[in-house]
């Protein structure tokens, strides 16, 4: 009996330790990061987690989550204040800032990079140029075969993003509406809705019969970029950096960040790198445009 209660005394005593130092872990742990949270536009994603990844390289302190789910889904995050910072591909709508100050949120705009909205075909596609009007006659169905716009006798397969994409209802406000609020003209009923950039680009390169469209820092030598004019007697532009800037290309944006109200010391000296010359030299390396020369 005196050898079993040993090994009890034994057992309670490696019990009790086990629960002090459990104890100790969770009572001092790691020095506390500071944290926000980024969500939103698929355009931006891979630019979001660049930024975020050489950010928490200088700044070890902050730490960095980035998803992207849509402009959509970024700003409905921000009127609910459920989110650090929204990433958007278009501008945040005068109905979403109505929904955001019901619940006590007053957005706050930041610009952080450019975009151009590239117009991609397959390399088999003898077509080279178009006008917006075309773009618009095309995406609502009013052209349906590319035999009318001096390509083949080949049905025309229209791509676009999700509904919820800022890309969608950017492209849908400037190319399908030509910017006229009073244009109520909305995508062909048999356009195919693909969920991300890279899907449209590889399904361009694969289908003769495909158009759709990609921010610059998504298209790749896989597809052919056709040059856009306003209109019939406006010249024919490629998407650049350059053709953006000179605001001669006739499908660019502006790139946002949203906060919740006036942004945290945090949030606000994160941004405020992003729109230095460090952070836009990344804006550079990924294919988008540079707020800063």
């Amino acid at each position: 009996m005196g050898v079993v209660k040993q090994f009890i005394l034994l057992g309670l005593i490696l019990l009790l330790a086990a629960c002090q130092a459990g104890e100790g872990s969770t009572s001092t742990p790691a020095a506390a990061s500071m944290y926000i949270e980024n969500k939103g536009s698929d355009t931006m994603v891979n630019l979001a987690l660049a930024w975020a990844e050489r950010y928490q390289q200088l700044h070890p302190e902050v730490s960095l989550s980035v998803t992207g789910g849509g402009s959509g889904t970024g700003i409905a995050a921000l009127v609910n204040n459920t989110v650090g910072i929204a990433n958007a591909s278009r501008k945040i709508k005068q109905e979403e800032i109505n929904e955001a100050e019901a619940n006590g949120i007053t957005p706050v705009e930041f610009t952080v990079a450019r975009d151009a909205i590239g117009i991609i075909v397959n390399h088999e596609n003898p077509i080279d140029e178009l006008t917006l009007q075309q773009l618009a006659d095309i995406f609502t169905g009013r052209i349906d075969n590319w035999a009318e716009l001096g390509g083949q006798d080949l049905e025309i397969v229209r791509l676009s993003r999700e509904t919820n994409s800022g890309t969608h209802v950017y492209f849908l406000e400037t190319v399908i509406r030509l910017g006229s609020k009073e244009n109520h003209d909305i995508f062909s009923r048999d356009t195919l809705l693909l969920p991300s950039s890279e899907g449209i680009i590889t399904e361009v390169r694969d289908n003769p019969h495909a158009i759709g469209y990609d921010g610059l820092g998504y298209i790749t030598a896989e597809v052919k970029v056709i040059a856009v004019a306003k209109d019939a007697n406006s010249p024919y532009i490629l998407p650049s950096v350059d053709t953006v800037n000179d605001k001669s290309y006739p499908i660019a944006r502006d790139l946002y960040m949203y906060t919740p109200g006036v942004p945290s010391p945090a949030v606000k000296a994160y941004i405020e790198w992003i729109q230095s010359s460090d952070g836009q030299q990344l804006v550079r390396e990924l294919g988008f445009v540079p707020i800063t020369p």
